[in-house]
């Protein structure tokens, strides 16, 4: 669970006596014919998934002295999936999962949502509604933010009815977020999104952190492949 346009101070002093306005870009119009779905999604570089051959991450839980990971490498054009965990390395495929791998499936959607949930917005956009606030007080920072809710169906999928509060500025990256277990008013968990890094044409989060001291979420060993 990006690119800033901006007009020039010329162009504006040029036409201020226009009863019409300058056409605005192509990019501009593109951007502008997107739904804010698309505008988070794409500001993550999701054009650039169709490209992506293999996708490893390690997903790490550190809390005060205890530390938790597990090693994904995903295959999305066969939907192949390999996990280290304890030791152990187990593979499967996404499109023939018995019981016990639909479990471990399960821990591969929520490890996975950490670092592209944006990349869901799309995916799963038939499955949420979703609303749209403007100057919203983020919950970390206290910035004003634009504020992006999706509500999942109580049908389907891991957690049926959760809820995501989405903040971002005028640039779509996100920079916190609240998760609502089965869409509760109160949030379950607050974090940033941070430490940002490009690969392979992707805009991933490689920290989240709590505004209490001594927990981090964060992810190592990124890797992509592209074909």
């Amino acid at each position: 669970m990006k690119t800033l346009f901006t007009s020039t101070l010329l162009l504006a002093f040029i036409f201020l006596g226009c009863k019409t306005e300058p056409k605005a870009s192509t990019d501009q119009k593109k951007l502008d014919e997107k739904s804010i779905l698309e505008k988070v999604a794409h500001a993550h570089g999701f054009e650039n998934w169709k490209s992506v051959k293999e996708f490893t991450f390690t997903f790490n839980v550190d809390r005060d002295s205890s530390h938790f990971e597990r090693t994904w490498t995903w295959k999305p054009k066969s939907n192949d999936i390999t996990v280290l965990f304890n030791g152990d390395t187990i593979s499967y495929n996404r499109n023939s999962m018995d019981s016990v791998t639909t479990k471990l499936n399960g821990g591969f959607i929520n490890d996975r949502f950490w670092i592209i949930a944006p990349f869901n917005l799309i995916w799963d956009s038939n499955n949420f509604t979703y609303e749209l606030h403007e100057d919203q007080k983020a919950p970390i920072s206290g910035k004003n933010m634009q504020k992006l809710t999706i509500v999942y169906a109580n049908e389907g999928g891991y957690t049926p009815g959760d809820a995501y509060d989405f903040y971002f500025e005028d640039d779509f990256i996100v920079r916190e977020w609240i998760y609502r277990k089965s869409n509760q008013e109160e949030p379950s968990l607050t974090t940033t999104w941070e430490d940002y890094v490009e690969i392979g044409g992707l805009k991933l989060p490689q920290d989240h952190q709590k505004a209490e001291p001594g927990f981090s979420l964060n992810f190592t060993n990124l890797a992509v492949t592209l074909k």
